[in-house]
């Protein structure tokens, strides 16, 4: 059974930082390219950031510019997404997610 469980969600302030991440399971990761996607409140489903399968090949929604990193350790099946210089419009849910299935998602409350 595939299973993927966001982490690391909180309340920051403009222009702080959070680590996500993203443990899998129940199928082989270190195979497959993941994603990152976000949903804010009242808009639709946008894809923030993706990675191959073994962590050489990234891209970022052009917003993001050099903000955001995203990573993966295929030893401990996590995908990671470093946010840095958040914005209030960045609050959201955070799903990372396969080409078929997404988790359940991690709150990003960016406020003052």
């Amino acid at each position: 059974q595939v299973q993927l469980v966001e982490s690391g969600g909180d309340l920051v302030q403009p222009g702080g930082s959070l680590r996500l991440s993203c443990a899998a399971s129940g199928f082989t990761f270190s195979t497959h390219a993941m994603r990152w996607v976000r949903q804010a409140p009242g808009k639709g489903v946008e894809w923030v950031s993706s990675i191959d399968s073994t962590g050489t090949i990234n891209n970022y929604q052009a917003s993001i510019e050099d903000r955001f990193t995203i990573s993966r350790d295929n030893d401990k099946n996590t995908l990671y997404l470093q946010m840095n210089n958040l914005k209030t419009e960045e609050t959201a849910i955070n799903n990372c997610a396969t080409d078929k299935t997404s988790g359940q998602g991690t709150q990003v409350t960016v406020s003052s």
